[in-house]
């Protein structure tokens, strides 16, 4: 019998992670009613880039338009990897817990990055903010697996490449409570980690933020989409904000 329970309380949280998580089947960047109630707001209309600006910026930069449903970074940045910061963009709008949901597709060898209670003080957002990196892994096989597609940038790999062809649309989800975050790619858990933890101190310190205090201490801050330079399409950004821990 205790078998029995057990194993009905974890179906009962699996079709509650199922049931909050957007299935993005209906209409691109749309909310149907059941996500609306369960507190999902939309971050991107498909038309505009309302409650977008650039990184630093109070407007949006050259190199992002809007097109054929897509936010889409295409041409014209600095690459956000540079000392410059490039042409990052970020919400106005700030968020603590949170559950995102979002749909990316890059060009072949392409490379871009969503990044997370992001601070304005460095000169680009990935000096302090943790990172969900975004990559063609096709193309960067020899690359650290904790620099691959859906790895915390530099610090915790992926368990496994869930990644589809770059013709195709991945679909991400980042949920963040407290000091606890995961991130899901195509339907699948692939990191977990727990910022501050002895653990993470550890893989920080051995990283290319080891010389940035700041790094990672920041509770609550704006989402980033990276400007990389090469060309990334964004759909279907959902956010859902959670209770203080």
């Amino acid at each position: 019998m205790k078998a029995t329970a057990g194993i009905l309380l974890k179906i009962a949280c699996v079709l509650t992670v199922v049931a909050a998580w957007p299935a993005n089947a209906g209409e691109p960047n749309t909310l149907t009613e059941t996500e609306k109630a369960a507190g999902w707001k939309l971050l991107f209309d498909g038309r505009t880039t309302e409650g977008w600006r650039g990184y630093k910026m109070q407007s949006m930069p050259p190199g992002w338009v809007v097109t054929n449903g897509t936010l889409a970074r295409v041409a014209g940045g600095a690459g956000g990897k540079g000392a410059g910061g490039g042409d990052d963009i970020v919400t106005k709008e700030d968020f603590e817990n949170f559950e995102l949901s979002l749909e990316w597709k890059l060009v072949p060898n392409g490379n871009s990055g969503v990044l997370y209670h992001v601070s304005e003080e460095p000169v680009t957002a990935w000096h302090y903010a943790p990172e969900v990196q975004l990559l063609d892994n096709t193309a960067h096989r020899t690359r650290n697996p904790r620099q691959l597609a859906a790895a915390c940038y530099d610090l915790y790999a992926p368990t496994k490449d869930m990644t589809r062809p770059t013709s195709e649309w991945n679909q991400l989800r980042i949920v963040v409570n407290g000091s606890r975050a995961e991130h899901w790619l195509n339907g699948e858990k692939v990191v977990q980690y727990e910022i501050g933890s002895d653990d993470w101190k550890q893989r920080v310190a051995e990283s290319k933020f080891k010389d940035r205090p700041k790094f990672a201490t920041f509770k609550t801050g704006p989402i980033c989409l990276q400007d990389h330079s090469d060309r990334v399409e964004f759909r279907n950004i959902k956010i859902r904000p959670l209770p203080r821990s």
